[in-house]
């Protein structure tokens, strides 16, 4: 598969991201997929510095490949995760970010030669995120699992990539060689996948977790936290279907107080991961859950849709 000289420059054999998924993308997932050829990521998430750093090491003890990291900027402990980074400065590739402005850390990154790419759902923080001086940007579609925005990567990515002179990294709703192929027609270097690694062999997401992405249809995910200004997609579950009740009666009140859904929502998303808690779990996944069959290994699962897409991208370049 050609690279683009960006994809080429971070060290990658093909243009795949894995997505920093908080307490699932740990360092053995994330050196499994850079040892596959693509980009492994850790996901920070609100996990302190120490806790980050242990993943690091993991990752460079299972992997001579390039790996990256995801940083939440909202977490409270964002600027000991980001020194745990700059020690490993010369075993990390990229840094990823969601959840805020990575603008005052770049200068840190840029003197690292660490490559900084943030998340982005809209042309406005897309560009917002290239004036300060970001090396990419990920457009990130709401069909993703997790926390989403409000365009659909459809129309986000094509108008991400007019907007901007930054590569551009495809997100939401990819999950085999077809999605990937058609992230490439919109003008994307590259994409990041999230949904489908959570079944990979080497994830540590507990098997209910899993099983729930197996079996899931093409409508069994949902948001909760729209009326509360946070959507997340997720399965449906009885925790998801309580949230959204919770929240619907609140947004119908005078003075809505949302704040009763933190003793729901807290620690939800580790209980499904560590536990499987089917009742109180929140099991974030994107809407191509329903075309994830079965549980395979990272780079089986990253050799299958970079081996698609390229056949797909060829034969459209032969007519």
């Amino acid at each position: 598969m050609q690279l683009s000289p960006f994809m080429q420059s971070l060290g990658l054999q093909y243009p795949l991201f894995q997505g920093g998924m908080a307490w699932v993308a740990d360092g053995k997932l994330a050196a499994a997929v850079s040892n596959a050829g693509g980009l492994g990521i850790i996901g920070g998430g609100n996990a302190p510095g120490s806790a980050v750093a242990t993943e690091i090491q993991t990752a460079i003890s299972l992997t001579e490949r390039p790996f990256g990291v995801n940083v939440m900027l909202l977490s409270p402990h964002v600027d000991e995760v980001v020194a745990e980074i700059l020690k490993q400065k010369d075993n990390i590739a990229v840094v990823t970010t969601g959840a805020g402005n990575p603008a005052r850390y770049l200068e840190q990154f840029r003197a690292a030669n660490i490559k900084v790419i943030p998340v982005v759902g809209s042309v406005a923080l897309a560009r917002m995120m290239a004036r300060s001086g970001v090396d990419a940007v990920i457009a990130e579609g709401m069909e993703s699992g997790g926390h989403i925005g409000k365009l659909t990567t459809m129309a986000l990515v094509p108008q991400v990539v007019d907007a901007i002179d930054l590569p551009v990294i495809a997100a939401g709703g990819i999950g085999d060689g077809r999605g990937m192929a058609a992230a490439f027609m919109l003008g994307a270097q590259g994409v990041q996948m999230g949904t489908r690694f959570l079944v990979a062999t080497e994830s540590k997401v507990h098997p209910t977790y899993k099983k729930a992405v197996l079996k899931a249809k093409d409508i069994d995910t949902m948001v909760t936290g729209d009326y509360a200004g946070h959507p997340s997609r997720v399965i449906k579950n009885p925790m998801a279907k309580k949230y959204v009740q919770i929240e619907k009666a609140e947004a119908a009140k005078t003075h809505p107080d949302f704040e009763s859904l933190d003793e729901l929502g807290n620690g939800s998303l580790r209980r499904a991961v560590q536990t499987g808690d089917p009742q109180t779990g929140a099991y974030m996944a994107g809407e191509i859950a329903g075309m994830v069959q079965e549980e395979q290994s990272a780079q089986t699962i990253v050799q299958t849709v970079c081996q698609q897409a390229d056949r797909l991208l060829n034969r459209k370049s032969e007519e």
